[in-house]
């Protein structure tokens, strides 16, 4: 099923993303890590996608496991900045092959040592040739706070409404954890005429680590409260587990009384925070 069809068929949604292993010896207990995330029956299931397709045989096997074998849809992803317009050709010739009807299409990290392919600068390059190779429902990324590399929040806001034109048929925010900066950039996209289904990505925060690997990676704004939560509890792992699993749901919770209704979660192949982010929500969302 079409990624766009379960957003519109649905008034809330919550979907969750899980990785391929980086080498063959992490394959079973990643690949039980995402079986055991399935089993909590999100509305679908993206699968990441390794730099520069290292894993892209792992994305596509695990992605066909949990659809075939567990009846969740999946949304595999595809980066384009370490490939070749070759590579991804075949690529998507491997989506087709396999019946996948959705793909997340990404630009990618640029590798820590600057090399990078020449064929793709952006992610609206990919977009294009996805659209023109297949018919596919095509996802995107968004930031609320701007890309990094954006001089501007307008520039950002440009940038995205070209992979929208592109054919990007929705888009999955960065992760953020104060919910007024996605208020506000939905208010700035609706302007500038971007109307296709927007998922809030939301990261549980759930041991002390993760916050300086985050902040130097995205350049997220941490508010004072959550702050609070990473002094007080990120030298008690158990206390710190639950505080960001908390701190997590009452994200979900205002935005979907503020009527954004699509969630997607990024769990780190963890399936306690993923059911313990399902639990919360059991009667909020039906």
């Amino acid at each position: 099923m079409r990624i766009k069809d379960i957003l519109n068929s649905k008034k809330v949604t919550v979907s969750f993303e899980v990785f391929p292993p980086k080498t063959a010896d992490n394959y079973r207990s990643v690949e039980s890590a995402t079986v055991k995330i399935a089993a909590l029956r999100p509305d679908f299931l993206s699968v990441t996608y390794g730099a520069g397709g290292g894993t892209s045989e792992y994305t596509l096997n695990i992605a066909q496991n949990l659809r075939d074998n567990y009846g969740v849809e999946v949304l595999p992803h595809l980066t384009c900045v370490s490939s070749t317009k070759e590579h991804v050709r075949d690529m998507i010739s491997q989506f087709k092959q396999r019946g996948f009807e959705n793909i997340m299409a990404l630009r990618g990290d640029i590798p820590k040592d600057g090399r990078r392919a020449n064929d793709y600068r952006y992610a609206c390059e990919l977009i294009r040739d996805i659209r023109d190779q297949g018919d596919f429902c095509i996802g995107g990324a968004c930031y609320p706070e701007g890309h990094v590399e954006c001089a501007t929040k307008d520039e950002d806001i440009r940038h995205l409404k070209e992979k929208v034109d592109a054919g990007c048929d929705f888009l999955t925010t960065q992760m953020f954890f104060d919910n007024s900066i996605l208020y506000n950039f939905l208010y700035r996209i609706r302007e500038a005429g971007i109307t296709v289904p927007v998922l809030a990505g939301i990261m549980p925060i759930t041991n002390a680590n993760q916050v300086a690997r985050t902040v130097s990676l995205s350049g997220t704004y941490l508010p004072a409260r959550f702050k609070s939560i990473v002094d007080r509890f990120g030298n008690n792992p158990a206390a710190m587990k639950q505080a960001g699993i908390i701190y997590a749901t009452e994200q979900i919770i205002d935005l979907i009384a503020n009527d954004v209704n699509h969630i997607h979660v990024y769990t780190m192949n963890k399936p306690a925070i993923a059911a313990g982010i399902m639990e919360s929500l059991s009667a909020i969302i039906g």
